[in-house]
């Protein structure tokens, strides 16, 4: 591990950054702080956040916003084929990132770093120490360990390989502010208005959500076994219902919340990377390349084009596009109780 020292920051440099205790979640926001001072491209993108225009379309049991983030045009509009992946030097490997970055290591092989192209007003990416390709089964328990320990300020999220990652070939989560997302807030009131329990026990709640425009299934548990084999059991599934090969990781987003000692695991199956509007032509077209964040209720338009003309039926649209069918969605549903209460 002595090759990533490099990167590390040291604790006498962080140290008159950090405001409360020395855990996770202090240390992030204080090396955002630090980043702030001696990184110019972090600090500009940071600036650039103050001016985000947001649009709110209210849908009555829920809110959908629309924001327009010129910054983020390097992540809507990656190109994340094959060709192009090779050909680019991985942007999350220590030996590649930016002089003035800095980071620290947690959970023993995973960094976590300052996102220079924020959404959020405190946005990390949280990469493997090692270039290895993004898959959430065999990381599923650090991605909970994340959620846990970053979980007093963030909320933590996972972008599938074909699911607006846009470094698919790296293995990273990201995290940013609580109650950002308008389902931080709106969760509760979603689940019971438009969503039903499929399954209860002493030690796990599972809702399937399906009349919420971005369909998901969520996990509620203190038990971090439950969630896995839960989660587990659902991999499995989507990927026999969606029919992806045996190396393809089915579609999908992940966002996760820890608070009163439980966790909060919500996950959107998709059946497409981008809607049919990012490739349209004239003014049909609106880039857009639905991620976590814009499951989550928030969606990131990087032209001033697009963020001015988008209607509620686009975005209703956008999510019937990317989302799973109502019909293949309530059979996993059928299919997850099954396997569950077995």
């Amino acid at each position: 591990m002595h090759m990533v020292d490099n990167t590390l920051i040291s604790d006498t440099v962080l140290e008159p950054f950090l405001r409360e205790d020395n855990t996770a979640a202090s240390k992030a926001k204080a090396l955002l702080a630090q980043q702030k001072t001696v990184w110019e491209l972090l600090r500009k993108g940071y600036e650039s956040l103050d001016s985000v225009e947001i649009r709110t379309f209210d849908f009555g049991n829920y809110k959908i916003k629309v924001q327009f983030n010129p910054g983020r045009i390097v992540s809507s509009s990656a190109k994340v084929d094959a060709k192009s992946i090779k050909e680019r030097k991985c942007f999350l490997c220590y030996k590649n990132l930016p002089a003035e970055q800095r980071g620290f290591q947690a959970e023993e092989d995973f960094l976590v770093l300052c996102n220079p192209f924020p959404i959020f007003t405190e946005h990390f990416t949280i990469p493997h120490v090692e270039h290895r390709p993004q898959q959430i089964r065999s990381s599923f328990d650090k991605f909970l360990s994340f959620a846990r320990h970053l979980g007093k300020y963030y909320t933590i999220f996972y972008n599938g390989p074909k699911c607006g990652a846009s470094a698919p070939d790296h293995l990273h989560f990201q995290a940013g502010n609580k109650f950002f997302m308008p389902i931080d807030s709106e969760y509760e009131a979603i689940k019971g208005s438009l969503g039903e329990k499929i399954i209860e026990d002493e030690k796990l709640k599972i809702y399937a959500v399906e009349k919420y425009p971005a369909k998901f299934f969520s996990f509620e548990s203190s038990e971090e076994d439950s969630l896995k084999k839960a989660f587990d059991q659902l991999y499995v599934l989507l990927k026999e219902v969606m029919g992806s090969s045996e190396e393809e990781e089915p579609m999908m987003n992940i966002l996760s919340s820890y608070e009163d000692n439980k966790w909060r695991v919500i996950v959107f199956p998709r059946a497409k990377h981008r809607p049919s509007y990012y490739f349209a032509e004239g003014d049909e077209n609106i880039l857009l390349s639905p991620a976590s964040v814009d499951m989550g209720g928030i969606l990131i338009t990087p032209l001033e084009k697009d963020f001015r003309k988008i209607t509620k039926e686009n975005i209703i649209d956008i999510f019937d596009q990317v989302t799973l069918p109502k019909e293949q969605f309530n059979l996993i549903s059928k299919k997850l109780v099954k396997a569950i209460n077995f």
